[in-house]
């Protein structure tokens, strides 16, 4: 009240001012203050200075996001590099969703195993997993067809029987995860020793038979420990089992144990044993690997698997030459096992969508390739397989080796693709290596063997639901 009143004397002031002055005489330079003063209550006055501070207000809302930003959770595991080659994926994938942070969770495999199973089922599971074990999660997985762009893609380029382990019981065509590495069973060998043998290799269809004559040959000329062995693992066994021609399931995804391929494999494998081809601790000891044997130079031939090319490469070096060749053939064919890890979404996921656009970001062939070039890794994916992968290595025993597991792939059976994401899996891996080695020291039978291995397959299955 005081400000209008200073101003209302000075109007009055000036006026009388003005009227006083001469005609021709300008204004002088003291008038301009009233001249602008009127203009003050306007900016000065409280009417005016509220609306000005709305006009600036509404800007916050516009320039930042409306809801935090989303953050993913991925549990994962890793047997190598992995993590290392997904991050800059993960960094790509985030730079073009700069509302999505995806957060790589690394975690021991035994993680996966034995603790992410409880988790879930207690409602405390991560946005996404690496897992292996399908069966331990089916029903608590997210379907993603509602959310993918183009989910024929998905259908198209991964194995039907890996896409179907993961649908809950009566689900014929959700798309729950998918494989971002392939594994497959076969044979590793020293190309060094039988050379200084002067003993040929077998050829492409050779069979088991053939092997074990010829890396014994090599054994008795060389003087190196062992000359055939098999990791202690029923997978690497159903290899052997289903290219003697044996079953391990039914058309209805049963276990069956019983039968002349499964017997045919572990009367091979007690051979071996009993002959002193092989280190008897494997089977024994339970769950070993023939690969140490074989990096040290004492072991011909070794079956494991291409999960193991990286790691031979790198203890080996130049120390001597080997080579990854097709699986030895029988009644059954020439027969890989895959294996493999997959990526999943887990349904209580608050951000369904969020997790369907990453994993169809981690599908696309350009970045499905990128991981499988750096992790050295086969492509479980047709787009990318297809086209080749340029594997990320200079060593040219691990590009050999990577083609000839690639090469197996079209060999492997229906079997040899159900049988790992086989829900029940898990009853007959748990179980064979121990009732094998009980069969392979004399404490049972081979019908006592089997019929023990049966039950507890039988027996496994039964608690679990």
């Amino acid at each position: 009240m005081k400000i209008k009143h200073l101003l209302a004397a000075l109007t009055v002031v000036t006026m009388i001012l003005a009227g006083c002055a001469p005609a021709a005489t300008p204004a002088p330079p003291t008038v301009a203050p009233p001249t602008t003063a009127p203009a003050a209550p306007t900016a000065t006055s409280a009417p005016a200075a509220i609306p000005a501070t709305p006009t600036t207000a509404p800007a916050t809302p516009t320039t930042a996001p409306t809801a935090p930003p989303v953050v993913l959770h991925f549990m994962y595991y890793q047997d190598g590099s992995e993590a290392s080659i997904m991050a800059p994926i993960i960094t790509k994938f985030e730079a073009a969703n700069p509302g999505i942070t995806v957060e790589l969770d690394v975690v021991p495999y035994t993680n996966i195993t034995n603790q992410l199973p409880a988790q879930v089922q207690a409602g405390q599971a991560p946005d996404l997993a690496r897992i292996t074990n399908f069966g331990a999660f089916r029903g608590y997985l997210l379907d993603l067809t509602p959310y993918l762009s183009d989910p024929s893609f998905m259908k198209n380029n991964f194995a039907a029987p890996v896409l179907a382990a993961m649908r809950p019981a009566g689900d014929t065509s959700g798309l729950y995860g998918f494989p971002d590495t392939l594994t497959v069973t076969g044979p590793f060998v020293n190309t060094t020793l039988f050379k200084q043998a002067n003993v040929a290799l077998p050829g492409a269809n050779a069979t088991w038979d053939d092997w074990t004559k010829a890396t014994s040959a090599v054994k008795k000329a060389t003087g190196v420990k062992y000359a055939i062995g098999m990791d202690a693992t029923g997978h690497r066994l159903a290899s052997v089992i289903i290219s003697d021609g044996g079953t391990l399931l039914t058309p209805d995804g049963k276990f069956t144990i019983d039968s002349p391929g499964f017997r045919q494999a572990v009367t091979m494998l007690k051979n071996w044993e009993t002959q002193g081809l092989t280190d008897n601790q494997i089977w024994t000891k339970g769950g070993n690997s023939c690969i140490n044997d074989f990096m040290s130079g004492q072991m011909v031939f070794c079956l494991a698997g291409s999960w193991q090319v990286g790691n031979v490469a790198k203890t080996v070096g130049t120390n001597f030459d080997w080579r990854v060749v097709p699986a030895p053939s029988g009644a059954g064919g020439s027969v890989g096992i895959a294996g493999g890890s997959a990526v999943v979404a887990f349904k209580s996921t608050k951000y369904p969508a969020q997790v369907a656009k990453f994993m169809e970001f981690l599908m696309q062939p350009e970045n499905y390739s990128a991981f499988s070039a750096g992790t050295l890794a086969l492509p479980a994916e047709t787009a990318v397989a297809k086209a080749g992968v340029n594997f990320k290595t200079n060593d040219p025993n691990v590009k050999a080796a990577l083609n000839a597991f690639t090469a197996g792939v079209q060999n492997i059976t229906d079997q040899g693709w159900a049988l790992n994401p086989n829900p029940n899996a898990f009853a007959y891996y748990q179980n064979s290596v121990t009732r094998i080695s009980q069969y392979l020291t004399g404490e049972l039978s081979m019908d006592e063997m089997i019929q023990k291995l049966q039950s507890d397959i039988d027996t496994a299955i039964a608690q679990k639901k």
